[in-house]
Parts: C-alpha cells; structure tokens; sequence
C-alpha cells in the first residue's frame, strides 16, 4: 500500500490507497469525464440534454474516502469539481477539488506503482 496524495486547492492531503482501488477511482474518473464531454457537446440552444446520473465513489481502508460530483451542474469537464470527504476515526476532512486535477493525482499514482 502507498501514499496517494490528493492536490486540494489550498493544500494537499496524503493518505494510504491501494493499488486496486486507485485503478477502480480511475475507471470511476474517466466515465464521469466521459459524461460531462457528452454533456457539453450535446448543447445546442433550444435543446434539452437528459440528466446524466451523479458520481459516487467510496473508499474504505485506513481511512474511509467518498467522491461525490453531479455533472449536469458543470458546463465542461474542465470546470467541473469533485466534493472529497476523508475521514478515519481522528479526523475529518470535507473539501473540493478540481475533477482535471484529481484526474492527474490517480494517473500519477498509478504510475509510481
């Protein structure tokens, strides 16, 4: 197990991830990515989009870690931000950060794996 380090807007927070579970958050990341592209290129004035289904992603290991994003508030990807709960029984952390920038955390993570 290794230290997956989350980039916040005012900070950072680290905290032990598994390999598995960045791989599955990824998966998670991309299809909400994917959604949210869909969803700014289907606009067109007049036009109604059908409601894509929010994001959630939980976590439980040393710590317990929940993804939360509804895309049908964002208007691009790039805009888009994620709410992050981090807890254990000491502490808890509820923030939010930018989707792109999650995105690249995991990516990275992976690749130090």
């Amino acid at each position: 197990m290794s230290q997956l380090t989350l980039n916040l807007d005012t900070g950072s927070v680290m905290f032990q991830f598994t390999p598995e579970a960045a791989q599955e958050l990824k998966s998670t990341l991309n299809e909400l990515m994917g959604r949210l592209k869909n969803t700014a290129t289907k606009t067109t004035p007049g036009s109604k989009t059908a409601p894509q289904p929010s994001m959630e992603y939980r976590y439980t290991g040393d710590v317990f870690l929940e993804l939360f994003c509804n895309p049908n508030i964002w208007a691009s990807p790039f805009a888009a931000r994620v709410l992050v709960t981090l807890r254990d029984d000491r502490i808890r952390l509820n923030t939010e950060a930018e989707l792109s920038r999650l995105i690249e955390d995991v990516n990275q993570f992976i690749e130090q794996q």
